[in-house]
């Protein structure tokens, strides 16, 4: 069971068979749903382009995700502008194993971590872009002017309101 993603681009095993090269950027509607599932302040430009090509089991995807984002300061609020040029290298299978039982432990190796199962002969390399993007965004962006609004506003550093800030103060003291 699949939910509608908001920047589909469905591709077959016929397709990767032939070997094809797909670029595609997303219109100003596209970006505005993806900014608005990511968490994002805007998605001024978002760009896939990928090579398609068979491969035992099903399709490889290989290429890169561009964007330009603005993204909340995680300190401020403010806007964060970035840059972001993010290669993949995917593998959409026919038999990705998954755990017989919620309860079963499953160890992934490195080479397994780009492992996508097909959808039938069908996969949305689409939906994997936005996925490369969200897994490519700074967790915790920070505007350039952020300590100097942060001090401004009485907010201290943690070197500053921290254990050894106090230690420091006390040893300081005149008779102590």
């Amino acid at each position: 069971m699949s939910t509608a993603s908001e920047f589909s681009l469905v591709v077959t095993l016929a397709d990767a068979a032939q070997g094809r090269t797909i670029a595609v950027e997303a219109d100003v509607a596209t970006r505005a749903r993806i900014a608005a599932r990511l968490g994002l302040i805007a998605l001024d430009h978002f760009a896939l382009a990928a090579s398609l090509r068979a491969v035992a089991g099903g399709l490889a995807a290989t290429g890169e995700v561009r964007a330009e984002v603005v993204q909340a300061c995680a300190a401020t609020a403010l806007p964060v502008a970035a840059r972001i040029a993010e290669p993949f290298d995917l593998r959409f299978l026919r038999d990705v194993d998954a755990p017989a039982h919620a309860d079963d432990e499953v160890e992934i190796g490195r080479d397994e971590l780009d492992l996508l199962p097909l959808d039938g002969d069908r996969a949305d390399i689409g939906e994997a872009a936005v996925q490369t993007l969200s897994l490519a965004l700074d967790p915790f962006p920070r505007h350039p002017d952020a300590d100097r609004i942060l001090t401004e506003k009485g907010v201290l550093s943690e070197e500053a309101a921290g254990p050894f800030a106090a230690l420091a103060k006390l040893r300081g003291k005149p008779g102590g």
